[in-house]
């Protein structure tokens, strides 16, 4: 009796160590005595006891932090920057057999294409030209890491860490633009000005009348304005269309 339950207990445990269990997300990758049989998955999947290994990989979406990284631009400006990849195992056969640690590998692959990549470019593309920049890198990593059935569907750049110094020096310039706007935009204010002042001059002097009921209105505007007393210079010549109208009509009234 002894023998028969160790026996039975023997069986036992090599029916559980027989049966895996996999999630809708997983897939298990089988060996036979060391030579591949295939992903199998998911569900319920029965593996010969001792001969049979097995290596579970998940497919589902995977978001890889890329820690910063020291990176000299082509103007020669030091930063530091970080990104975020997103990639999915695609092949879990290639996955385990072509690469040793595949979460790993594209680790160090994103780290390192993103230092030659970023070194390539100026700073100002860094800053302006983002998304291309991204787009560059889901390409080169996505390349590299098909033979080992990943894809990669998007690298994010997340930040650009600038020196104080370079800071300070773009909050020069940028304020010095502002400033090269505001100028043009009141000398571009004042030449128009100046083109109708030159426009009203004209039409004044085709016109003296309109002269005279300019004085008028600003007298109504000074009076408007509650003063007790109002001295408000004459021009004699103000009176000239008057007289000469009066020296036409006198002749007339004789």
């Amino acid at each position: 009796m002894p023998a028969l339950a160790f026996i039975i207990i023997v069986l036992i445990l090599l029916l559980v160590s027989a049966i895996r269990i996999l999630n809708e997300y997983e897939r298990g990758v089988i060996f036979r005595l060391g030579r591949l049989i295939g992903a199998k998955g998911p569900g319920l999947v029965l593996l010969i006891p001792i001969v049979d290994r097995m290596q579970r990989v998940s497919l589902r979406t995977i978001v890889l932090d890329v820690p910063p990284q020291d990176v000299i631009t082509r103007d020669n400006v030091s930063v530091q920057v970080n990104a975020v990849v997103y990639f999915r195992v695609m092949d879990p056969n290639k996955a385990i057999v072509e690469v040793e640690n595949f979460l790993f590998a594209t680790s160090q692959l994103s780290q390192t294409t993103l230092r030659s990549i970023l070194g390539q470019q100026q700073l100002d593309d860094l800053l302006s030209e983002r998304e291309k920049i991204n787009q560059e890198l889901q390409t080169i990593i996505d390349r590299h890491t098909d033979p080992w059935g990943i894809k990669v569907s998007m690298v994010e750049v997340k930040h650009l860490d600038l020196p104080q110094e370079m800071k300070r020096a773009m909050a020069r310039q940028a304020e010095a633009e502002r400033e090269r706007r505001a100028k043009i935009i009141a000398a571009d204010g004042e030449f128009q000005a100046s083109q109708k002042l030159a426009d009203a001059a004209k039409v004044i002097a085709d016109y003296p009348m309109a002269l005279q009921l300019r004085f008028l209105q600003t007298l109504v505007e000074v009076a408007a304005e509650n003063n007790s007393t109002t001295v408000f210079p004459v021009p004699i010549d103000l009176f000239t269309p008057f007289l000469k109208e009066y020296a036409k009509k006198a002749p007339q009234s004789e």
